[in-house]
């Protein structure tokens, strides 16, 4: 059994910089990640240029025609569970109002890395630390997922594995129990200590002795250590992090219509434009000219913000036209407004005149 510790005794919260050998190309990394991400190299080749994307000519789309206008609110009413369907069913087209939205959205497909010290029980996995010097963190090969999505791995880098003896049980395998600081018993909770449950009546919890056994570690003062497994050895190494980002940004040209920006997000639009490589050039010619500003803007701050930590491998832009519908009807005599938008044909009616109350049970 494992001498008893001092009260509040914790352990070692984490392991000594010490433990970590000092490796060429990696001098910041620390345990648990924290050391920053890497910048890149400079490319060894000239980095294309961007070129100006394909001319557009077809701008604007038509608007919905009623029938469609009257499908899709009926089909939102019905998918209100305290929505009548009267406004939907009965409800007379006064006016119809097309409102076409731009989206510019531009993507910036990225790769940053990072690296940290790694830790894992020994169990006889191979040693190579030191064998030849490890290679770059931006050398060491890796595929890239498909453009503009999302996506991690983790590498651990070659000739950086050593063992060290555990820091947390200090090599013996075992930690004091933390619930019992070590001693394998504890104060008995039904006699407090005393043997006694009222006046000379043996406690039978204890068997009169005041203490009961630690039931966390069975009585032994000390449990197997979380961190080494029991192994003694820990084999420490650097992991690679790679982190593939979609940086998106979305600008959209709101038109007055009444209908909340946010509801757009959601939706999708006809495509009018897209430009995909390494590098897009702003959008030029295009009737918008809050267009033209934006795409100009973002790609300059694109271009300047992400090549500071990270590789940039594709860029994208697009122009959307997101059909935006304002209905106005009449229904028991009072005017009403809903909004039909996206190629999904999906509505806002905040203030429908007929709901009611539900309770669910």
């Amino acid at each position: 059994m494992l001498a008893a510790p001092t009260s509040g005794f914790l352990g070692p919260s984490a392991p000594p910089a010490s433990m970590f050998d000092n490796m060429p190309g990696y001098e910041g990394t620390i345990a648990g990640g924290g050391g920053g991400f890497l910048p890149p190299p400079f490319p060894s080749n000239p980095v294309p240029q961007p070129e100006p994307g394909p001319p557009q000519s077809d701008w604007n789309i038509q608007s919905i025609a009623e029938d469609t206008a009257r499908e899709a609110f009926s089909k939102f009413a019905s998918s209100k569970c305290c929505y009548s369907s009267g406004p939907a069913t009965d409800g007379v087209i006064t006016n119809m109002e097309a409102f076409n939205t731009y989206r510019y959205r531009l993507e910036t497909f990225t790769e940053s890395r990072s690296t940290e010290w790694s830790q894992q029980p020994y169990t006889g996995q191979p040693i190579d630390a030191y064998s030849q010097p490890p290679p770059g963190p931006w050398d060491i090969a890796a595929k890239p997922p498909t453009f503009f999505q999302d996506e991690k791995q983790v590498i651990k880098v070659p000739y950086t594995s050593s063992v060290k003896n555990c820091h947390a049980c200090v090599g013996m395998g075992r930690s004091p129990c933390k619930d019992c600081t070590g001693a394998g018993n504890k104060v008995c909770w039904v006699c407090n200590g005393s043997g006694f449950r009222s006046g000379e009546d043996r406690c039978n919890h204890c068997s009169g002795r005041g203490r009961e056994n630690c039931n966390h570690c069975n009585g032994q003062g000390s449990k197997e250590c979380d961190i080494c497994h029991g192994k003694r050895q820990l084999l420490v190494f650097i992991n690679l992090n790679i982190n593939w980002t979609n940086n998106k940004e979305d600008f959209v040209i709101e038109q007055s219509s009444g209908l909340e920006m946010a509801n757009l997000s959601h939706v999708t639009g006809k495509e009018l434009f897209r430009d995909s490589q390494y590098m897009v050039y702003p959008v030029m010619g295009f009737p918008n000219p809050a267009v033209v500003q934006a795409a100009e803007r973002l790609v300059r701050e694109h271009q300047a913000k992400y090549p500071q930590s990270s590789r940039v491998l594709q860029q994208r832009q697009t122009i959307e036209l997101i059909p935006v519908s304002k209905v106005t009807y009449k229904w028991k005599g009072n005017s009403h407004v809903y909004y039909v938008y996206g190629n999904e044909h999906e509505v806002s009616a905040d203030n429908y005149p007929a709901t009611c109350c539900c309770t669910i049970m």
